[in-house]
């Protein structure tokens, strides 16, 4: 730093300030710095730098899966939040594995990240949560699925979301049956409360079939495999079904085409079948599947509102009460039912 400094003609100071934030300085000296970094490629330690003020730049995001379209459009949606407000994203994965998850808040924690946006394995009733420790040292913000500490959180409204589905198919056709997932996030479980309450108010008998496999990530299989099994033994219990995420959905229309049944919502077709989320490749399955949108752009910058003003007020007061923003979904009909 010094030698570039001195390089392009600036002050030690000066370039500091411009590697901070380029707006602090002057326009002529910012172009001298700028000209004199084109020429030499002279790329300065970020990292050093923060951690000899005490402070990074760096934000942990970490997940459960990649793989899964949801998570994926999420992170990228934090990622560019983040670096328009001038931090790096450090992207972690778990790959659906509480040891793995553990490890992920292990390298966190040794790159001295200055906060982290999480969605969390869901550790049951009896399991401790891999964050205790990353929680101890640096805020964090969970979305998706709840830590079960408190802390900021955002997600989608799902008491709304199902009760919204259920209406719309009970006044468009047979009231739905609802087929759970195992219970891998916090959410299947509201989902399920939220379909029997609903069924309920429209005066109608609410039937869950649970997902008896062991739980995984899988679901577009065990949306195959369940639906499969039901069909084989001639058990399918109602003609609209409701699935508790679209990939389970996926799965279930898989089976159901391979049985010679039509899906949709015309005269001509066996059953009605719908889901929730609005994965990306729900528009192109065949027929395009009616589900609940997610607000995919608002829960991201959301969760990077909540860190900084988090990191922020843990810096100057101390840790601040947790904030919860749970976003409501939309209902996005299309010709599976």
């Amino acid at each position: 730093m010094e030698e570039f400094a001195r390089a392009c003609g600036v002050s030690r100071p000066t370039l500091s300030k411009y590697f901070d934030d380029p707006t602090r300085v002057k326009e002529v000296t910012r172009k001298r710095i700028e000209a004199a970094l084109q020429k030499s490629r002279f790329e300065p330690n970020l990292f050093a730098r923060h951690l000899n003020l005490k402070r990074t730049k760096n934000i942990g995001i970490l997940v459960p899966t990649m793989s899964d379209p949801f998570y994926a459009q999420v992170v990228a949606l934090i990622e560019l939040e983040l670096r328009a407000m001038g931090f790096w994203p450090v992207q972690l994965t778990s790959h659906t594995r509480h040891d793995l998850e553990e490890e992920a808040v292990r390298t966190l924690l040794s790159l001295k990240v200055a906060g982290a946006i999480v969605a969390p394995l869901w550790a049951g009733t009896t399991r401790r949560s891999s964050l205790e420790r990353l929680i101890e040292a640096i805020p964090v913000v969970c979305f998706d699925n709840q830590a079960g500490f408190a802390l900021p959180f955002v997600g989608s409204d799902n008491i709304q979301s199902v009760a919204a589905m259920v209406q719309y198919l009970c006044r468009s056709g047979e009231p739905p049956v609802f087929f759970d997932v195992p219970p891998m996030t916090s959410n299947s479980g509201e989902r399920q409360k939220s379909y029997e309450a609903s069924m309920l108010r429209e005066g109608h008998t609410p039937l869950v079939i649970e997902c008896d496999s062991p739980p995984s990530w899988d679901f577009e299989r065990l949306g195959y495999a369940k639906m499969e099994s039901m069909l084989n033994a001639g058990k399918l219990p109602g003609k609209t079904i409701l699935c508790a995420n679209d990939r389970f959905a996926f799965g279930a229309m898989s089976a159901l085409y391979a049985a010679g049944l039509k899906i949709g919502r015309g005269a001509d077709c066996d059953v009605r079948i719908a889901g929730h989320d609005d994965h990306p490749l729900s528009r192109y399955t065949c027929p395009p599947l009616t589900t609940m949108a997610q607000n995919a752009s608002e829960i991201a910058a959301t969760s990077v509102q909540l860190l900084l003003k988090s990191i922020n007020d843990d810096a100057e007061n101390g840790r601040v009460a947790a904030t919860r923003v749970i976003l409501e979904t939309s209902l996005v009909m299309r010709d599976s039912a």
